[in-house]
């Protein structure tokens, strides 16, 4: 055995297990690339499905060709296929949580016995693929939880259970999801104000006892009392109460975002590293050069992210409300934006809208987001999408769809002032009105004004040396994840 191997055994070995969707991709991966920038040999672990998804829409080398940043996969668990769009993610759930722990387990031992890498030190692993600790634990190596949503919703999903023991989940029947029992004022969250039943994630409403969702997430939660530490892709500024009172009933926790910021200041873009993306649709870059000749503010981006279905109803509501504003838009629509069909759009719209929009399939977001030519973002409120809106001083109109999009969607606009509503009932009227109100109000101005306090703070989290979050991404890798004492 050569000089090399001997070198190799010192380097620390982090394993990387997301949760199969693509907004928990990408976290991980930014996770991920900061780990290996700071010496770590890195596995990171997608799903079979996922991977094959993965090398169809960026060819097999944007799986990289770093020897010290490897790829594996494990399988899911559900039947193959070859559908490029996000699995039912109950489906999804029930399967990873039953049917990964197997082939994960096989997957490090083979690790382990290969003399070319480093055995592995310590695992991250989302925070919904928690069947990964019982691995950790019988290595005898730490583990860190990476819950991949805002501080606000992951603190909603620990307190589940007392819903369940509250009564208040399952309801017992449909017609008991009305304004009046949504509006139930739920007071007994610590740190968590002014809230009501219809700001929990949305899995709450359900009228079966045995629903999957309610019943994985407090069992993840549970589990997560088991790890090492627990890291947040969030801010100490913008979730500072929150955060505090995790720390009670939590490992430590670790505000360590805005993680694309952490990145874009540490990782060359055109690097090896810093060009490996893991997105699961085609980006087009077009609309960059097509943003290239807008004024400042002028353009409303339109991202429902990568889960959300819609009805083709609620599709024409907003065309024809976006149309009505007069403004520029850049929309991204999905392939399976549309429950089994393809997305359409009247050609009557086009025409209408023909100068003054682009549609895409998918887009480099945090590019599009901190272009100047964005005004305003119309969002279904997923953790990142909010996230990098705040990191770039982007004011949002929220339609939340599902989970936790319902809490990010409430401490946007009432905690951090940054968002408008529109009723899940949308209507092309109200389209109209809160984009006109977003882009050109004066609520739109005082918005804007607020976004970019929290771009600034944002900003200021990520600066080297003492940002909180840079002190908070050191501390788990001196601590944690290597184990050193101080």
């Amino acid at each position: 055995m050569g000089s090399h191997v001997v070198c190799n055994q010192q380097k620390p070995h982090v394993v990387c297990v997301p949760y199969p969707a693509q907004g928990h991709i990408n976290p991980m991966l930014k996770v991920a690339k900061l780990l290996h920038n700071r010496g770590f040999h890195v596995t990171f672990v997608n799903t079979v499905y996922n991977h094959k998804r993965l090398i169809r829409s960026r060819g097999t080398d944007a799986l990289g060709r770093v020897p010290s940043f490897r790829f594996e996969a494990i399988p899911d668990g559900l039947p193959e296929t070859d559908v490029d769009a996000t699995q039912d993610i109950p489906t999804l759930s029930e399967s990873t949580e039953k049917n990964c722990l197997a082939p994960f387990k096989e997957l490090i031992g083979r690790i382990n016995t290969r003399e070319d890498v480093p055995p592995v030190s310590c695992i991250v692993a989302d925070g919904a693929m928690s069947f990964t600790l019982d691995v950790a634990e019988e290595l005898g190596v730490p583990e860190v939880l990476f819950w991949t949503p805002s501080g606000c919703g992951f603190m909603a999903y620990l307190h589940y259970y007392l819903f369940i023991e509250k009564g208040l989940c399952p309801v017992q029947d449909e017609s008991c999801l009305t304004k009046e029992h949504l509006d139930t004022v739920i007071d007994w969250i610590p740190s968590m104000k002014n809230l009501k039943l219809k700001d929990i994630p949305s899995f709450i409403r359900t009228t079966n006892p045995n629903d999957i969702m309610v019943n994985f997430i407090v069992r993840e939660t549970c589990r997560t009392k088991r790890a090492s530490a627990v890291i947040l892709n969030t801010f100490d500024d913008l979730e500072h109460d929150i955060i505090r009172s995790m720390q009670s009933i939590l490992p430590p926790v670790y505000p360590i975002g805005p993680l694309h910021l952490l990145v874009n200041r540490e990782i060359d873009e055109d690097s090896e590293i810093g060009r490996m993306g893991l997105n699961l649709w085609k980006e087009e870059t077009e609309c960059l050069n097509w943003l290239d000749t807008k004024s400042r503010n002028s353009v409303v981006y339109v991202n429902f992210g990568s889960i959300t279905i819609m009805t083709v109803t609620q599709i024409l509501e907003f065309a024809w409300g976006l149309a009505a504003t007069g403004k520029e838009f850049l929309w991204v629509m999905r392939p399976d934006l549309v429950a089994g069909e393809e997305a359409v759009i009247p050609t009557e719209f086009l025409t209408e809208t023909a100068d003054r929009r682009m549609l895409a399939s998918w887009c480099p977001q945090e590019k599009v987001l901190s272009h100047p030519a964005i005004g305003g973002f119309l969002t279904h409120c997923g953790w990142n999408s909010t996230l990098e809106s705040l990191s770039c001083g982007v004011p949002m109109v929220c339609w939340p769809f599902f989970a936790e999009q319902q809490t990010n969607c409430k401490f946007s606009c009432d905690e951090w002032e940054v968002g408008i509503e529109i009723g899940g009932d949308v209507k092309r009227e109200e389209v109209e009105a809160v984009v006109r109100e977003l882009m050109d109000g004066e609520k739109g101005k005082k918005m804007r004004e607020k976004a970019e306090e929290w771009r600034r703070l944002a900003q200021k989290a990520t600066e080297q040396p003492c940002g909180s979050s840079v002190i908070n991404f050191e501390t788990i890798v001196s601590k944690v994840l290597l184990g050193k004492k101080t």
